[in-house]
């Protein structure tokens, strides 16, 4: 099966290559693709894969936006952290939604359940849902999704590589992660570096969101490392941090509000 893997952080990319492998060795991986025009662009130039997994999140906006800008053939499983996604996301030719961080047998049942709709006479990808169709059942999907997301206790320290051996950190002790060339790292409040093996989606769902901010793709900030807030271009937001940062961190205008009434609490 060619599968083709819609994604802007390379070590989710990593990840789910290794489980799709694990799970179906058949399984080819024909292309991936970070952003919104890099996907238009695969789509365009080369045969339509049996099927898609797609976050919805990319580097440069909402993968709803490919279906928009081409036409799509394949069938779609959707990634996410958010299950706000969830009724839009099954309005486009989806056969599934699959919450981050991704378990193997949640992948497993989703490809059986591609491969069952793949067997059947003139299957072809999911018809799209109608506004109101089964609404009651697509509630209750949102309300499982709403429960499954929520961590029953926060994360509080992560173990980390340092020198030559292993060491716990607080997570009361880091100042913000960021994502650097592909992989998650966080900075302590006493400027140290350590790399940490998620990826930022991921940790944003292991974080107190009382203490920590998604600031945009790159930073999720703790409240305490906010120095200072300037007005930026197009109603953007530029923060200071401490320990200072090596790249800008930049509040998106769409976030920005929300930024302001986190940092009001």
């Amino acid at each position: 099966m060619n599968v083709l893997l819609i994604e802007d952080e390379e070590l989710a990319v990593r990840k789910l290559s290794k489980l799709l492998q694990e799970v179906d060795d058949s399984i080819h991986i024909v292309g991936t693709a970070a952003s919104v025009r890099a996907s238009v662009s695969w789509l365009q130039s080369n045969p339509a894969p049996d099927l898609i997994l797609m976050d919805i999140e990319l580097a440069d906006g909402q993968s709803f936006e490919i279906f928009e800008q081409t036409t799509v053939e394949s069938p779609v499983i959707f990634t996410t952290s958010y299950d706000e996604y969830a009724l839009r996301a099954f309005k486009v030719n989806s056969i599934d939604y699959l919450l981050k961080p991704i378990k193997r047998n949640e992948l497993e049942a989703s490809l059986a359940k591609h491969r069952r709709l793949q067997s059947q006479p003139d299957s072809g990808p999911a018809e799209p849902a109608e506004p109101g169709l089964d609404r009651m059942a697509i509630d209750a999907l949102v309300q499982q999704l709403r429960q499954q997301v929520q961590p029953t206790e926060y994360r509080k320290r992560f173990l980390v590589k340092h020198v030559q051996q292993w060491v716990p950190v607080e997570v009361s002790d880091i100042a913000y992660f960021y994502s650097e060339e592909g992989v998650s790292l966080f900075k302590t409040r006493s400027n140290q570096k350590f790399p940490v093996d998620y990826t930022l989606d991921e940790l944003e769902k292991m974080l107190d969101p009382a203490q920590f901010f998604r600031a945009n793709r790159q930073f999720i900030l703790d409240i305490h490392s906010v120095q200072q807030i300037h007005p930026y271009f197009n109603n953007k937001l530029k923060i200071s941090v401490k320990p200072s940062s090596e790249e800008e961190v930049i509040v998106s205008r769409e976030r920005a509000s929300d930024f302001k009434r986190w940092m009001g609490k």
